[in-house]
Parts: C-alpha cells; sequence; structure tokens
C-alpha cells in the first residue's frame, strides 16, 4: 500500500532531523522525507499535524512470556502492546520455558512472531544450557535460527571459568553476550540495601552485587576482546565503572530500565509489590547518576524491561511477590516526561529508544542495520505517530498487556502513541471517539 503521512514534526535522532514535513511510503519503504515528488499518488493519506512522526521505538528488553508462562503473558497480547506503545522492534530474553537453547525453539518463536505481523522479534539464545550456567550452548546454531546474542537472563553462571570460556568462543565467532552484571551470592535480596530497607525489614542487594560483577567481566575482557552488553545497570558506582572501561576501549555498551530511571526505593511505599523489580530500585543518588548517563551517552540505550506478571503472583507480600513490571506501552510517554523533567534534548532522548538502541544490535540487524531506528530514504518503514500533547491517566483497563502491574499505576502520562507503522503496514491505530481525529482515511 502507498501511504502518505502529511504534516507531522519529522524526528530522527540519528540525522538529527527535527522538521515538519510529509513521508511518503510504498512497498514497505520509505521513498521520500520531506518534500514528497507530485507523481506519488497514495492510497490513504494520514493527517499528522500536530503529531510526531518518529522512527519505531527498539526496546532491548521485552519478555514476551511465552513459552511456558501463558498464564502471564500470551505472544499475541505482549506483541499488541509493543506496537501499541510505538514499539516496531524488540529483544526477548531467553528465559522462557523451555528456554531458548534449541534452534527448532528459537525458529518456532520466530515463526508465530513473524504470523502476528507486527512488531519485529529478535530473540537472545540461552548462553548455558537449560540457563543451568554449566555448559555452553551450540551458539553458531542458534545464531543461524535468527538469535542476535546470548545471554543468562536473571540465571547466574556457575563460576568465573564458565565465563570466560563464554566470552572466549562469543568473540571467535564475534557473537555479543549480554550479561546483567549481579553476583549470585550478594544479589539474593529483594529490595535495595540500604537504610530502607533495614527499616522494612526486606532482604538487601548491596551495590556491590552490580561492582563486584563488572570488575570480574571487565578484567575477563582485557584478555579476551568479546563484544558484551551489559542489561539494566542500576547504581552510581556501576556507572563510574562502565564509564571507564569505555575510555579505556574496552568493547562494552550498556542499558538502564525505564524504572531505575524515574523510581528511586521510597516508591515501594508501603509494600507495594508493583515495585518488586530486578534489579531492585536503588537511591536518589544511583538515579541522578543514571540519568547524567544515559543523557551524555555512557549508558547507551533505555529499555521498558517488559516483564508481565499475573495477579496471583504479584498479589502477595513483597518479599514473596514476583518481580516485573509491564512497560512496553510506557516507554515513550516515560522517555518524554524524563525528557522535559531533566532538560534533556528531544533527539538525545528519543535516541536511546531508536537510532542508539538499534546500534547496540550492530551486525545482528542484518539487512535492516542501516535502517532500524532510523528515518531512512529507501529504509524500512517503521514509523510511530505520536501526540506529545494527549495525557492519559495509567490504569489497568488502559494497558494492552496481558500484564496489568507497575509502579507507575495511577500516574498521568503526558502523551499517547496515535499509529505504529511497521515494514509499511499499519500495525497499530488508536481510534478516539471525536470526529476529528488526525488519522484520516
Amino acid at each position: 500500500m502507498k501511504t502518505l503521512i502529511q504534516g507531522g514534526r519529522l524526528l530522527d535522532p540519528a540525522s538529527g532531523l527535527d522538521a515538519t514535513g510529509d513521508i511518503a511510503i510504498a512497498s514497505g519503504r520509505i521513498v521520500a522525507i520531506g518534500q514528497v515528488p507530485a507523481e506519488f499518488q497514495p492510497e490513504r493519506r494520514i493527517d499528522a499535524s500536530g503529531l510526531w512522526v518518529l522512527p519505531g521505538l527498539v526496546d532491548l528488553c521485552a519478555r514476551m512470556r511465552e513459552p511456558g508462562f501463558e498464564h502471564a503473558g500470551m505472544l499475541e497480547s505482549e506483541m499488541h502492546a509493543a506496537v501499541a506503545g510505538g514499539v516496531s522492534s524488540l529483544v526477548c530474553p531467553p528465559d522462557t520455558d523451555p528456554v531458548l537453547d534449541e534452534s527448532g525453539l528459537v525458529e518456532m518463536l520466530k515463526l508465530r512472531a513473524g504470523n502476528l505481523r507486527q512488531a519485529r522479534l529478535f530473540p537472545l539464545g540461552a548462553l548455558t544450557r537449560g540457563l543451568h550456567g554449566e555448559v555452553l550452548t551450540e551458539m553458531s546454531h542458534l545464531t543461524q535460527a535468527g538469535c542476535v546474542g546470548f545471554g543468562q537472563a536473571e540465571a547466574p553462571l556457575k563460576n568465573n571459568l564458565v565465563l570466560q570460556r563464554a566470552l572466549q568462543y562469543a568473540a571467535t565467532f564475534g557473537y555479543t553476550v549480554w550479561l546483567r552484571p549481579q553476583d549470585a551470592a550478594l544479589g539474593g535480596g529483594v529490595a535495595a540495601s540500604g537504610p530502607l530497607a533495614q527499616r522494612m525489614g526486606l532482604s538487601g542487594v548491596p551495590v556491590a552485587a552490580e561492582t563486584i560483577a563488572l570488575h570480574t567481566l571487565f578484567e575477563l575482557l582485557r584478555s579476551t576482546p568479546c563484544r558484551v552488553h551489559l542489561c539494566r545497570l542500576s547504581s552510581a558506582q556501576g556507572v563510574a565503572l562502565v564509564r571507564q572501561a569505555k575510555a579505556e576501549g574496552l568493547p562494552v555498551s550498556c542499558d538502564i530500565s525505564i524504572n531505575s530511571l524515574l523510581l528511586t526505593d521510597a516508591d515501594i511505599g508501603f509494600f507495594d509489590s508493583n515495585a518488586r523489580l530486578q534489579p531492585p530500585l536503588r537511591q536518589q543518588r544511583d538515579r541522578e547518576a543514571l540519568a547524567q548517563a544515559l543523557a551524555d551517552g555512557t549508558i547507551d540505550a533505555l529499555v521498558s524491561d517488559h516483564t508481565p506478571v499475573a495477579d496471583d503472583a504479584k498479589e502477595m507480600p513483597f518479599a514473596e511477590a514476583e518481580p516485573g513490571a509491564t512497560g512496553l506501552e510506557l516507554l515513550l510517554p516515560l522517555t518524554q516526561h524524563w525528557a522535559q523533567q531533566q532538560g534533556v534534548p528531544l533527539l538525545t532522548a528519543l535516541s536511546r529508544v531508536s537510532s542508539a538502541s538499534a546500534q547496540v544490535l550492530g551486525d545482528a540487524l542484518g539487512t535492516l542495520q542501516a535502517s532500524v531506528g532510523k528515518l531512512v530514504a529507501g529504509g524500512v518503514a517503521d514509523l510511530c505517530l505520536y501526540d506529545p500533547q494527549a495525557p492519559w491517566r495509567l490504569t489497568p483497563q488502559a494497558l494492552h498487556s496481558q500484564g496489568k502491574h507497575t509502579p507507575f499505576l495511577g500516574q498521568t502520562l503526558p502523551g499517547q502513541v496515535r499509529c505504529t507503522i511497521v515494514a509499511g503496514d499499519i500495525a497499530f491505530e488508536r481510534r478516539t471517539a471525536s470526529a476529528a481525529s488526525p488519522l484520516a482515511q
């Protein structure tokens, strides 16, 4: 279908584009940006006046909960939540049941996701069989099946020898290892160590759990230069170590979750299980350091850390509740909120959920590398149309995700996705009660 998006504010962090103009789409590709040739005859016109038109978001951490956890989220519901949040490409961790440690499982997941014709799904393969942390998986087979990297999700490795061998093997073939830095022996608590956890009687996770893991990893990388992506940093000390590692030239990138960017341990409130997360929410000084590092590029990407959790697993005492929160539909409005709150340039903020996230994936995107997370003439037409002046109150009923739990419940978010286009097709369109909807047939 030929589609013409007219009069929107075109925002492309990769090129620095910020101007009002049109975008023409045909055969799943962007054929013109800004000025559209007079001979272009669209089958559909979309009036984007007052809307941001930006690349489809790239979320580096979103659990689909399938296979194995369908009671918490179905592939259909979570993929729909993704496009409802403007996310056109997402990375899912390997901690499904069974875990993604065999090529057949990966191929099945990608096939099912592709048949839905919504967001693009990029799975991570398990680094070790069954995520047991002992025996390495057949990374080459998993890569051929479609995995963009290898990780352990929240499961620890048995010891540093396994980690060293994993880095050596991945480095040999150019694979990326995705790890959340946390020492297994120190990371068993349910809240961040500190005065609040002590007063509430909650077992704590010290900052040292993150920094010890980072020190170990960086020492190994000095002798084995494997590309590593660090998932969901949580502390000021961790940020300082990553900044030093990057200055040294170690091949690392990193992300943080939208929860750690905007919340602190004080948001646990009176044992609110919606704030039971991994990594745990830390203190204000940590949040401020994370925000600064995200703004200056030390932290490469911002992720939703979307983890739907069933009601019966959340409606329990805080320490017994399952960690996780829904986030796909919140990523863009909360990014807007952060940019406005901190005075971060809009294109800088948007890059952390689009072009910079795509850059983390790099060569794993294959032929899509030149256009995912960007507005590029001739590139794939993955677009998000967003109304930055459409505040809405976050309630469970407002979410498309099967998971209804998030620490942001009850808050008013500043804007809303109106339309998401993936490969030239409209994957999501928000209908309004008003006849004056800006999305015209």
